[in-house]
């Protein structure tokens, strides 16, 4: 049995994609070639693109008014990528509107203040990040270029459980960590944006959904290979794309449409996560911070009452198959993902051995 893997990304793989691509790697479908061989301008890769595309549309039923690019540089890069895009419009003198939720949230604000000026509408960082701030309190610019948010913090371990109004304002969401997880209208989103090493695949590509009338706005200093226009006029190979991983990206949105789809996916991250916060909040060994109503479902930060046997925890969940607990650096503690690729037995073994944990070492918890 594979080990569970709860890094927050590059995550879990679902294990048949991988090995179907283990049988495609030196041939695919008859053509003597690997996928990752394949020419961008040949048929067959073609093929491969324009599938997953349709596969990825069907699956999150984006509207027609929606464009989707295959594009590079993860979401670190489209903190700047969106601003060059966006910020050209007619809007209130180059103002971005930022709802500030915590470590990546914040990444996006200050690189777009290199293109724009950031206005912060709603910010839960004085209660460290562990909530989302309600809408009713919001300050939003009026006719600003757009508002930014991100919907799934997977350092702080917050998640929006609502859709903002935004009025005519585009909004603008980072779903790298949370998307093909639930239900998503996308006619109420501008923009989304996510990197694809979580739930879409390997690290490599970024997906953009982006309405059409977005489009065609780059201010002059916007790279040609970063000019949404031009990503979009040449199919996503204005330059040569990361083929390969936009090839595993089809294997998993076909993985995904044999599963059930996103709904399915929603059910299976909410019996996941309620696994987990469930025992956390019945145990005074172990304490995860954020407000209930905002808790991330895709990953859950959670804290020893004795940070002192932290080593001692991770050391022991390795030896039981049980990877990449470790919390960021930034927050310490243990952080476990959720993605859509864990199954639920991977759950149900975290929290088997957070209880045996528990009886171990329980009495030497600090009081």
């Amino acid at each position: 049995m594979r080990p569970y893997n709860f890094s927050a990304g590059p995550a879990m793989m679902p294990e048949e994609v991988l090995v179907q691509a283990a049988v495609e790697m030196q041939d695919w479908h008859g053509c003597g070639m690997s996928a990752m061989e394949l020419s961008h301008r040949g048929r067959q890769f073609g093929t491969i693109i324009r599938q997953a595309r349709d596969d990825l549309r069907e699956l999150l039923e984006v509207p027609p008014t929606h464009r989707i690019l295959f594009m590079q540089g993860g979401a670190t890069a489209m903190n700047a990528i969106i601003p060059m895009n966006l910020v050209g419009r007619s809007c209130a003198e180059g103002v971005i509107d930022f709802v500030h939720t915590g470590v990546w949230s914040g990444k996006s604000l200050r690189e777009a203040g290199k293109y724009g000026v950031v206005h912060i509408a709603a910010s839960s960082e004085s209660r460290g990040f562990h909530d989302v701030p309600p809408r009713d309190v919001w300050q939003l610019t009026e006719r600003a270029a757009y508002v930014h948010v991100c919907s799934n913090e997977t350092i702080n371990g917050n998640q929006f459980g609502f859709v903002p109004d935004t009025k005519d304002v585009p909004l603008v969401a980072d779903m790298s960590s949370d998307i093909l997880s639930r239900p998503v209208d996308f006619s109420r989103y501008a923009l989304v944006f996510a990197s694809a090493q979580k739930n879409l695949g390997p690290a490599g590509v970024t997906v953009l959904i982006v309405r059409e009338d977005l489009i065609g706005h780059a201010l002059p200093c916007c790279p040609s290979v970063f000019d949404w226009q031009n990503v979009a006029d040449h199919d996503s190979m204005f330059n040569t794309p990361p083929t390969y991983a936009i090839y595993l990206c089809g294997l998993v949105f076909k993985w995904l449409k044999k599963q059930g789809g996103v709904a399915r996916m929603e059910q299976d991250s909410i019996e996941k996560s309620s696994l987990l916060y469930d025992f956390i909040d019945r145990s005074a060994f172990y304490r995860n911070d954020v407000k209930v109503d905002c808790r991330s479902r895709m990953n859950v930060p959670f804290f020893l009452a004795n940070e002192a046997l932290n080593d001692v925890f991770l050391a022991e969940a390795e030896k039981h198959g049980l990877l990449q607990l470790k919390g960021h650096r930034l927050t310490g503690g243990m952080r476990a993902s959720l993605y859509n690729a864990m199954p639920i037995e991977g759950a149900r073994a975290l929290v088997a051995f957070m209880r045996g944990f528990e009886n171990r070492y329980g009495r030497l918890s600090v009081v």
